[in-house]
């Protein structure tokens, strides 16, 4: 790409993070109206949760395909294809009546989406000066954590006075905002390079068979899942120019940074799975108050954006994902210790989750965009998107599994059981955190003694 391409970020971030926002919101709303959905269309549970879990797959593919895409053709071309695709299927959806139409729309849906995330981060990266790109990394990932907040209660307001057909309508602003974004967007000239096609498919074939062999615990999907991958094992060995770029699995501290992306997504989708469920099942309070309880955590970590990208920029990335760390395993012990005294432990919880989940996601990506090669910025994120969106959506298949599995003993020890287990995670998490801090720190002397 042309490097001497400039773009008016101050401006273009906030709009493109408005954007994600609502793009990231159409993950979450359709969680409250899934009740009604199912009724009216006399579907059962199994069945209605594809509403969910088919866009949450394919918003997670067609992150890394975007991404990897940037690499070979102009992102203004990716972007339009996939708002376009976007927003004419949210369009489609307004009229949507029957199973098999409202599937086919969210699918269709989420291959569009994955253009904001997959091509968010790399614009970031690759046009946002570096003094300012921790500052419009928070941005992005703030917007993101105010979405999932703030999803639950948008899909409650419109699905109770515009039905769940009106939940469509919000993701059709994108076709209004399209055009502004193109006029805002720097023209490159993207060098000439090829597309790994089988890889890409291979990839699709990996992530979606075992997202699939959580959500059915079919052991067939496991099979194709499992011998997926060998395959693309040998196929890494054998192509020249592959979708995922084998170099990226032997830089130094990349691996790292990608199982602690994963984590944190665990722990991110895990929690917004199990508290709506406990605010319902514990202490008996309704859509609109679940979504209530969570909106103040989300608009308190929008409006520390602005202080956390600064802090970010100024402080360095691992100070923050430490202090991250540290904050969401304080609150995964309130949750899995304290959590059926009050719903007030969830309110205050979620005030700390909220910030602390940004903050340690706008410095994981910050960090992975500087030790990552200019060539490699559109490979490296969005292998890196991919493996966070697998976990979050490993997460919650496995956190309904737990449940279930423990539906003989009381709800309020359940929940605490998970909950101890996410604790686990981010305690692992954090571990490995302080695995790569410990070998950054070794290479930063090295390289010291060298000069």
């Amino acid at each position: 790409m042309n490097e001497k391409v400039v773009m008016n970020d101050k401006v273009f971030m906030p709009l493109w993070t408005m954007c994600l926002f609502i793009v990231v919101m159409n993950t979450t709303m359709f969680n409250v109206s899934l009740p009604t959905i199912i009724q009216d269309l006399q579907i059962s549970a199994d069945l209605g949760s594809w509403v969910i879990s088919s866009y949450s797959i394919g918003y997670a593919l067609s992150t890394v395909i975007y991404s990897r895409l940037s690499d070979v053709l102009p992102i203004r071309r990716l972007l339009t294809v996939g708002l376009i695709t976007l927003g004419l299927a949210s369009v489609f959806g307004l009229f949507a009546h029957d199973f098999n139409t409202l599937l086919i729309t969210r699918i269709v849906q989420s291959a569009g989406a994955g253009a904001m995330a997959g091509l968010g981060l790399v614009l970031a990266s690759r046009y946002v000066p570096i003094e300012r790109r921790g500052a419009a990394i928070a941005m992005i990932s703030a917007g993101s954590a105010m979405a999932f907040g703030l999803g639950p209660i948008f899909g409650g307001v419109i699905s109770q006075y515009f039905g769940w057909n009106g939940l469509f309508g919000i993701t059709c602003l994108v076709l209004v905002v399209l055009p502004v974004l193109l006029r805002l967007l720097p023209k490159e000239q993207p060098q000439p390079a090829g597309f790994d096609v089988i890889g890409a498919a291979l990839t699709v074939v990996n992530a979606a068979s075992l997202l699939v062999a959580v959500t059915t615990q079919s052991l067939v999907w496991l099979a194709v899942g499992i011998v997926s991958i060998i395959v693309h094992a040998w196929y890494l060995k054998k192509a020249k120019e592959s979708f995922i770029n084998p170099q990226l699995l032997k830089m130094p501290g990349y691996l790292k940074l990608v199982t602690i992306g994963f984590c944190i997504l665990v722990l991110n989708l895990g929690n917004l799975f199990l508290m709506p469920l406990v605010l319902a099942n514990l202490f008996g309070k309704s859509a609109l108050m679940i979504g209530l309880f969570i909106a103040p955590g989300a608009l308190l970590s929008a409006f520390l954006t602005r202080f956390v990208g600064r802090f970010i920029d100024r402080y360095g990335n691992l100070r923050f994902l430490i202090i991250g760390h540290c904050i969401l395993a304080a609150v995964m012990a309130a949750f899995a210790l304290n959590l059926s005294v009050s719903p007030v432990v969830l309110l205050l919880g979620y005030l700390c989750f909220s910030p602390a989940f940004s903050a340690t996601m706008a410095s994981l990506n910050n960090e992975a965009s500087r030790v990552l090669p200019r060539t490699w910025i559109g490979s490296g994120m969005g292998l890196l998107q991919l493996i966070q969106f697998f976990g979050g959506s490993v997460s919650v298949a496995v956190c309904g599994l737990l449940l279930h599995a423990q539906r003989d003993l009381a709800p309020a020890k359940a929940y605490e059981h998970v909950y101890g287990l996410l604790l686990l995670v981010s305690l692992c998490s954090l571990g490995v955190l302080l695995l790569y801090r410990r070998s950054h720190s070794k290479s930063n002397t090295g390289q010291s003694i060298q000069a």
